[in-house]
């Protein structure tokens, strides 16, 4: 008979317990420390930048059920290094993984070890995980309620799950958070006194359910596990109350336990904060079998995709044919059918292939996520998508962050890749890494994009708060652009640089080919890459008020800047600009329409400066090409 192992870990000790101890990791450049720690009855952590305090001592909590095991001593520690460079694909072209590394043993007080915890440090962060040996038949059930307590005075950045990981982020005060309030990673935080920010969430989640965050009304942010979450209107839409309650119930892990990575990135900046490389770093490197190039194998391709949803088309055969004839007019590589596809012949959809690739236009194929968590239809799937032709798949639907749907995202990358598809997962939860471990995976949903209606938020806010929060953990499929009703509160050069300023690796564009292709700033659009060598976050950048990127792709720079509610005229110097002259095609707000686009020219230099106006939700766009 197999057996349940029962531990629980960091959580009483004895009276009689020894001297406090206390072990230390600090990064390469010395600035950032984290201390673990046992100390009155508890296992803490707390994490410093110089003199500024990031997170208070913070107990760590980690079980796998209610019976307690009293913890005697940490063990000394093992330390590490890790130093490495290895491509990846985003906000720029190269990662840097350098850190610090300690592993702990936990013991009993009869020298038994409980379990280790595997630290590191980072020039931008630490990370931190838990680590339980066991056998191929034992089984365990994890629970943890590890706290992240911040400073009296941070500010937080952080949504609900009431819409899973599709939430409207608010600004809050740390000490006015109710408790029992949830936060959806990642949560960006302002430290006091404008110290700099910090932004919770995790890394290399698999074999384990996600991980969410919950108020305990005493400025801590408690980590509560998949199972635990609420189910939100995504996931009651799409599902059912009684495949809910299921799924509340936690799930069993045999063998071994390696919880994913608990990530802190520690920044002094917003240009810091954008480019930080530790969510991948911690990821694990992809599998050489399966992608023999990495972020670079060679049907791994990054794009555009026209896509009908958002803003009307014929949705049917034909239509998706002049869908493709336009995407080729544009220059952009793909076209994702919806779901009326379900109705056609394998010779229809071979036809669109076929026809599509006159046009230099490959195909992707939305599906919705209850159709594949059967093993034999996800493969009978895969298997027509590369017989036929198809490249990539639009996956919906998978809204709950239970080890059930975490291993279900893990086998559709994995049999998706051994079928060379790539994949955008809809109705998602956060990154955690995956664009290094799975390159297939081109971008995710878990974010609330112009899917969402017409009428009711204010774009302006949300779209200048999520490149410092949501998109900080990897890319997000926002759907960007479009230039009818749903741009609401926004102009259309801030709709254009939503889509040079929010990473997705392809980006399915909102607005109809034909609207595109007649809009003034259409050379611009075609000109927009995926992927970037280089990004820069300008410092005039304030959470929620206004985002502004310089970003490279070869030697074309752009400058990009989504504006909030406030009208601004701002002055960009040009440094971040290469040597020698420069052609730049501006995009400018119109004054009175917010529909219109002012578009002028210029010769520049890196010594030079623009000075652009932005409407209120306005935007502004400079491309420079090097002459």
């Amino acid at each position: 008979m197999k057996k349940i192992l029962c531990y629980s870990f960091c959580l009483l000790f004895s009276v009689q317990q020894v001297a406090a101890q206390i072990v230390s990791i600090k990064s390469p450049d010395n600035k950032i420390v984290l201390n673990i720690k046992s100390d009155n009855g508890q296992l803490l952590f707390n994490v410093k930048k110089g003199e500024t305090t990031v997170l208070e001592d913070s107990p760590m909590a980690f079980s796998s059920d209610e019976k307690k095991f009293i913890i005697a001593h940490l063990h000394s520690p093992e330390y590490y290094k890790v130093d490495e460079t290895y491509p990846i694909r985003g906000i720029h072209s190269l990662a840097i993984n350098k850190a610090n590394g300690m592993k702990v043993k936990i013991a009993d007080k009869k020298n038994n070890t409980l379990f280790a915890i595997d630290a590191r440090a980072y020039n931008d962060g630490i990370a931190f995980r838990f680590l339980v040996k066991g056998t191929p038949t034992d089984k365990y059930i994890p629970k943890e309620s590890t706290v992240f307590k911040l400073p009296l005075g941070s500010h937080i950045y952080y949504h609900d799950m009431y819409a899973h990981y599709e939430g409207i982020h608010k600004k809050q005060v740390i000490d006015c958070v109710s408790k029992g309030e949830w936060a959806a990673p990642p949560v960006t935080i302002e430290l006091p006194q404008k110290q700099g920010y910090a932004c919770i969430t995790e890394s290399a989640l698999r074999n384990y359910p996600g991980m969410s965050l919950q108020a305990d009304g005493e400025c801590g942010l408690v980590v509560r596990l998949g199972h635990e979450q609420p189910a939100g209107y995504p996931f009651a839409h799409d599902y059912s109350l009684e495949e809910a309650k299921r799924l509340s119930e936690p799930a069993v892990i045999t063998g071994d336990i390696i919880t994913p990575w608990r990530t802190v990135i520690i920044t002094s900046d917003l240009n810091e904060l954008v480019n930080t490389d530790l969510i991948t770093n911690l990821s694990p490197a992809p599998d050489k079998k399966l992608f023999p190039e990495g972020v670079n194998t060679e049907w791994i391709k990054s794009g555009r995709s026209v896509w009908c949803w958002l803003d009307g088309g014929q949705r049917t055969l034909e239509g998706m044919k002049e869908f493709s004839k336009l995407a080729g007019e544009l220059g952009f590589e793909y076209n994702t059918v919806d779901a009326f596809w379900y109705r056609w012949t394998d010779m229809q959809i071979k036809e669109l292939v076929d026809y599509s690739a006159q046009f230099g236009v490959k195909i992707w194929l939305w599906r919705h996520g209850r159709d594949l968590r059967d093993p034999q239809k996800r493969k009978e799937f895969f298997d027509r998508c590369q017989r036929l032709g198809i490249v990539g798949v639009k996956l919906d639907a998978f809204s709950h962050e239970s080890k059930e749907f975490i291993d279900l995202y893990q086998a559709c990358l994995k049999e998706a890749a051994e079928h060379k598809l790539m994949l955008n997962i809809h109705g998602s939860d956060k990154p955690t890494g995956e664009v290094r471990s799975w390159p297939n995976e081109m971008s995710r949903e878990g974010i609330r994009g112009l899917e969402y209606g017409k009428n009711q938020y204010e774009w302006a806010t949300h779209n200048t708060t999520l490149p410092f929060t949501r998109l900080v953990a990897g890319a997000g499929d926002y759907t960007p652009m479009v230039f009818g009703d749903r741009k609401l509160d926004t102009s259309w050069v801030h709709q254009i640089a939503t889509a040079l300023i929010f990473n997705s690796s392809v980006i399915f564009f909102g607005a109809h080919p034909q609207t595109i292709l007649d809009n003034p700033a259409v050379d611009i659009i075609k000109d927009i890459p995926a992927v970037w060598d280089e990004t820069i976050v300008l410092p005039c950048s304030e959470i929620g008020k206004i985002a502004a990127f310089a970003r490279r792709s070869g030697d074309t720079w752009f400058l990009a800047v989504v504006n909030g509610k406030e009208a601004q005229t701002i002055q960009f110097p040009l440094s971040f600009l290469g040597e020698g002259w420069y052609e730049a095609t501006v995009l400018n707000d119109r004054t009175t329409d917010a529909g219109a686009i002012k578009i002028e020219r210029a010769f520049c230099r890196n010594s030079d400066s623009l000075t652009g106006y932005m409407r209120n939700g306005g935007g502004y766009i400079v491309r420079f090409k090097s002459k």
